[in-house]
């Protein structure tokens, strides 16, 4: 049975009468996993029949951004096969979008619309739905939790917005920052429908309190990401000191140096000077080392060694070497 409730959605300067769902506590936004052996058409095709909706095409330039939207769209080589996908097939999975001001908000498909306009298109399908501010955050980090690369800061802030709207939903204080919890919270919420732990998810929140520079770095792979949850309890006039100290000195801190710092600033003693100097402690694996292929070596020593018995032997064979060498250097000063 369909819903009696209606609105005029204008598409290319047209009203198109549109059924739209009613607005439950607990609305199926529709991005559930597909059935094996049933295609992305038929399933999408199923699902928006189920909540009496519709996909329509809309102009590009009627679909904004979403706000504050955390997921960047990247224009890498999977960029580049949605593209030739979208030219060859077209859109096989509509975007989603809600109704807003004089025309939509993008819950998903921001890398399909921008894909859209390098193609030259002017309009795209789209599925349009009535969602409130927070089931609309929910369901476009629900959306784009999806994908397979996905950056620290994007997982981070995401997060972070999924659980605000969460909490807002149940008119709850803010609990993704609590370290023990006797039952279900938002965080362990979050964490079991992404595939992350309650602690997991926390130390991702964490991360949104790194200034850019630092954060730009973790996404990188230059600053690990236990190390980088750890700095993101220094203030941020000591993230910017340690952002000089590392420049500085060409390194970046290890979990141990991480965790010294944190300790440090809670206790108040982390200064410019004191920063400096942790970050200029010799870290064990910045000792340098000698590194020669075993291969190489079996085809000179012939016998079987373990391989504390190996090092021995090198050991003692470079410094009979280093013997002879000085002894032929003396050798020539005395003629």
């Amino acid at each position: 049975m369909k819903n009696e409730k209606t609105k005029d959605i204008p598409v290319d300067g047209e009203q198109l009468e549109m059924p739209l769902p009613e607005v439950s506590e607990k609305p199926d936004i529709g991005f559930r996993r597909i059935p094996r052996g049933k295609s992305i058409k038929n399933e999408i095709e199923e699902n928006v029949k189920m909540q009496d909706e519709r996909i329509i095409n809309i102009p590009l330039n009627k679909l904004a951004e979403f706000e504050n939207h955390p997921f960047k769209v990247i224009e890498d080589e999977e960029f580049q096969k949605l593209k030739e996908s979208i030219q060859e097939n077209g859109i096989v999975v509509p975007a989603v979008a809600r109704p807003k001001g004089d025309g939509y908000e993008m819950i998903a498909g921001h890398r399909r619309k921008l894909a859209c306009q390098h193609l030259g298109m002017e309009a795209m399908p789209v599925v349009v739905r009535e969602l409130t501010n927070e089931q609309a955050v929910i369901a476009m980090v629900e959306s784009n939790t999806q994908r397979e690369n996905i950056l620290p800061s994007e997982k981070a802030f995401a997060y972070k917005m999924k659980l605000e709207a969460l909490n807002r939903q149940g008119k709850r204080p803010d609990l993704s920052l609590t370290p023990v919890v006797s039952k279900m919270r938002t965080n362990e919420k979050v964490g079991q429908e992404s595939g992350d732990s309650r602690e997991q998810v926390r130390r991702y929140v964490r991360l949104t309190e790194l200034i850019p520079q630092l954060l730009q770095l973790v996404d990188t792979g230059k600053i690990a990401f236990r190390p980088a949850v750890e700095l993101s309890y220094l203030t941020k006039e000591q993230q910017g000191h340690l952002l000089s100290a590392m420049e500085s000195e060409l390194a970046t801190p290890s979990l141990s140096q991480a965790q010294k710092l944190k300790a440090m600033s809670a206790e108040d003693k982390l200064d410019e000077r004191s920063l400096m100097e942790v970050m200029r402690e010799q870290k064990s694996n910045q000792k340098e080392q000698v590194r020669i292929p075993y291969d190489k070596v079996r085809e000179i020593i012939k016998k079987d060694m373990s391989l504390k018995e190996l090092e021995e032997f090198i050991l003692k064979a470079v410094a009979e070497y280093q013997k002879r060498v000085l002894q032929r250097e003396r050798n020539k000063d005395a003629r």
